[in-house]
């Protein structure tokens, strides 16, 4: 990987107000090397190439920063996280957060835990499960100042799957590309049934691209319903 490459990556991330040390830097370097190591073996990502992971992927995640401040000690938890975004970029340059991940692959999930005994990130938990049943009473239910997903689902689905692992005053972050008022407008009786405020929306483009991105923050206001979110597989067919 090239200089070049590095220092695009710093400028990037100088215009969303972060700057990195030699050994976050070295992390990210290293969270690539893994990344597109194992990705020879099992599906992680589409994007290889060094200058495309960390605009795509790194910053990506990192463009958290105009929507939320995570930088002090809060509990967060990525849901269906996959190779590990926008959770792990977000943990290595904001490492006061503590940090669970969760995902309903088990290769991914040991693809993960290598990544986090490899960059020797502390505070990172690591499970194994689909969302609907981790938000159960006496699992992880409630216990989070924030919530953030990456992934690939509507919004209703989403809040389904994420509000009811917010506390009450915490704040789920959906991350989108297009079509993100049209989903907000749908998403508006979930959100609701579900105890969080109508969405905002924060928009803008990656660093000099033309990448339309989306944060959706969706602020918790009171208890989810104890019978949400409903048995595995349904939010995804039914949407709120």
């Amino acid at each position: 990987m090239e200089e070049k490459s590095i220092k695009q990556f710093e400028k990037d991330l100088s215009s969303f107000g972060i700057s990195l040390t030699k050994k976050q830097t070295d992390q990210f370097i290293r969270y690539y090397e893994l990344l597109t190591d194992w990705n020879t073996r099992m599906n992680l990502t589409a994007i290889t190439d060094f200058e495309k992971v960390c605009k795509k992927h790194f910053l990506d995640s990192l463009s958290i920063i105009k929507a939320y401040n995570p930088n002090r000690e809060i509990a967060m938890i990525d849901i269906g996280t996959g190779a590990g975004f926008p959770g792990i970029p977000i943990k290595i340059a904001f490492p006061k957060c503590r940090l669970t991940l969760l995902d309903s692959l088990q290769k991914r999930v040991t693809f993960l835990n290598e990544v986090v005994k490899e960059l020797q990130l502390e505070d990172v938990t690591v499970f194994h499960g689909r969302a609907e049943d981790y938000a159960k009473e006496g699992q992880l239910r409630e216990q989070y100042d924030l919530c953030v997903s990456r992934a690939v689902a509507n919004l209703s689905t989403l809040c389904e799957l994420c509000i009811p692992y917010v506390k009450i005053g915490g704040d789920f972050i959906a991350y989108k590309s297009e079509k993100a008022n049209e989903e907000m407008i749908q998403a508006k009786r979930a959100i609701s049934i579900l105890g969080g405020l109508d969405a905002a929306c924060v928009s803008f483009r990656l660093p000099e691209t033309d990448y339309e991105r989306n944060l959706l923050i969706i602020h918790k206001e009171k208890q989810t319903p104890e019978k949400y979110p409903r048995k595995a597989g349904i939010p995804v067919k039914k949407p709120l």
